[in-house]
């Protein structure tokens, strides 16, 4: 519960959103600066990643084929973890038995079952999709930094991702690591190592490899960068707040 009044609501997740747009330069050259005929300008991509992080802060539903993705496999592995049947999903086997094959918001998934167990057996005894929440004091308010962690070991916080495309270091900049444990240690579970677990499938669906991006949180570094990172995004709300019809980033329901 939280014990004390707080100005601004923020998710690991939107924080993520806010540098994709805070660094869209960067990323459009990493994926089209070499590209004659790219498929929009900086500039329009500038706008774009713009609109996506009002959107979602304004929580407008999306369609992802990815996300879907990613939560199918989440689920298929929390349901193994906890010896039970996974949750808003049909499942089957397929791949003449070594495969489930899944059916989840009209779309159909397959992953090898040795990488669930694989999966699974790596978060054996986890506390899975368990929710943190911390206040974060800034020089605008308190921040109330909340989010759902995959998987809790007793050494470490887990991240399951999925992707179709992985370079060395593809998580770095993301906030989770920085949130979780800074949740958990105000919450007195000092759990400082952060693991991103990855699955890199190709576009016939089918497994490249699995990776893992370990950060270790260290309050002294850590702390300032994502107050900093708040206090920039609190600045990009205020300034665009009549953009913005989803009150509960302000802490108002």
């Amino acid at each position: 519960m939280e014990t004390k009044q707080h100005r601004y609501r923020f998710y690991a997740t939107l924080l993520d959103n806010f540098w994709g747009y805070l660094n869209s330069d960067v990323i459009w050259d990493k994926y089209w600066g070499w590209s004659e005929n790219p498929p929009h300008t900086p500039e329009e991509f500038h706008g774009q990643q713009f609109q996506e992080l009002i959107n979602r802060i304004n929580r407008v539903p999306f369609d992802s084929e990815a996300a879907d993705k990613g939560t199918a496999f989440n689920e298929l592995v929390d349901a193994l973890v906890e010896n039970r049947k996974p949750n808003n999903m049909e499942v089957h086997r397929g791949w003449n038995d070594t495969a489930y094959v899944v059916y989840y918001k009209n779309r159909e998934f397959t992953f090898p079952i040795s990488l669930c167990r694989e999966f699974a057996d790596y978060f054996k005894g986890a506390l899975t999709q368990q929710w943190v929440e911390a206040i974060l004091p800034t020089k605008f308010g308190d921040v109330l930094l909340c989010g759902l962690i995959d998987e809790l070991m007793p050494s470490a916080v887990h991240d399951i991702k999925t992707t179709g495309s992985y370079s060395v270091g593809k998580f770095k900049n993301n906030f989770q690591h920085l949130v979780y444990p800074y949740a958990l240690m105000q919450g007195g579970s000092d759990v400082r190592t952060f693991e991103y677990n990855i699955v890199e499938f190709n576009k016939g669906g089918y497994v490249v490899d699995t990776y893992t991006e370990t950060y270790v949180f260290n309050p002294d570094r850590d702390i300032p960068i994502l107050t900093e990172h708040c206090e920039e995004f609190i600045r990009f709300l205020e300034e665009n707040r009549e953009l913005i019809t989803d009150k509960k980033i302000f802490g108002l329901e």
